[in-house]
């Protein structure tokens, strides 16, 4: 097979939920990908070494607005959150996209999603309503589990498996200073991860700073797709957030909030949160074109 496209694809790198360039959670995008093959797409995304890379493609639902393919370094999946904001991002930026009612609709593994838009240009802010979420599990007396948590202290919420469009262990720590100087396990995690062929687990914490600010902080550890720590996670973000919303209907959070999310690790990312109705969980944030250019060669 010749390597060499007689077209180059349209080829983006996005930073996802950040308030400024460079904050967020890095994204690969490809547009025109029509006549690769799985292989080909799971080598590209290999090669990129990013959390995740994306292919924009023509939709096969006439309601959809196009069609997305999500790739870790190691295999497809069906949803993830950053992913989606940063794609519909790039495809409002080059044109590709019209939105109908302020919306797109993203097809994808999870299905048919909405994407609202926000405002307009560098102020834009763009939201996807997460997969319905359930508890499969709650407590904190899975014996893996008790493997990675060991002796930290835990918040007002009991740990749980989550399922929605992906899978997590969520787990509320006592406060932000012990979220952010945590250092789990990632061994742990991994096993953990294993046997409930989940991501792994997503740490939060009540934030203790300004209310204007952000009011939870969150650390996800998708070591079962082979990431020590993500930057950004809106997928599990917004497991975390219909997790709150069912155990606290009347708290201070079960309407939406603001996340802090990445500084352990040398980011700043800004998740916005909001639920409506008690069940519709909306994540989102800002994204930032870093590159735009052309792909000239496949990955053999």
């Amino acid at each position: 097979m010749n390597n060499v496209d007689p077209v180059a694809l349209r080829y983006l790198q996005v930073d996802v939920f950040s308030e400024r360039a460079g904050g967020g959670n890095p994204l690969a995008v490809v547009f025109g990908a029509e006549a690769w093959g799985d292989a080909d797409m799971q080598r590209f995304a290999r090669w990129t070494n990013l959390v995740e890379t994306t292919f924009v493609l023509a939709p096969s639902d006439a309601r959809a607005s196009y069609r997305l393919r999500i790739f870790t370094p190691s295999r497809e999946i069906p949803f993830a959150g950053h992913p989606t904001i940063g794609s519909a991002h790039a495809a409002l930026e080059i044109g590709r996209v019209q939105a109908r009612d302020g919306e797109l609709i993203q097809e994808c593994g999870a299905g048919l999603l909405p994407v609202r838009i926000d405002g307009e240009g560098t102020s834009r802010r763009l939201f996807v309503q997460a997969p319905a979420a359930r508890v499969l599990r709650s407590g904190a007396d899975d014996a893996l589990l008790r493997a990675v948590l060991g002796d930290t202290p835990l918040g007002a919420l009991p740990p749980a498996f989550i399922e929605g469009g992906r899978r997590w262990w969520v787990a509320e720590l006592a406060d932000e200073a012990s979220l952010r100087a945590w250092k789990p396990d990632h061994a742990a995690i991994l096993a953990l991860a294993r046997a409930g062929d989940s991501l792994g687990l997503c740490a939060f914490a009540r934030a203790g700073g300004a209310p204007d600010d952000y009011q939870l902080v969150v650390r996800a550890f998708p070591a079962g797709v082979g990431i020590v720590e993500d930057p950004a996670s809106g997928a599990a973000n917004g497991l975390i957030a219909a997790y709150i919303a069912q155990r606290e209907p009347q708290g201070a959070l079960a309407r939406g909030y603001r996340v802090s999310q990445g500084r352990e690790m040398g980011h700043d990312a800004t998740i916005d949160v909001r639920i409506d109705g008690g069940d519709a969980v909306w994540v989102g944030g800002r994204s930032h074109t870093i590159i735009d250019g052309a792909l000239r060669t496949r990955v053999a």
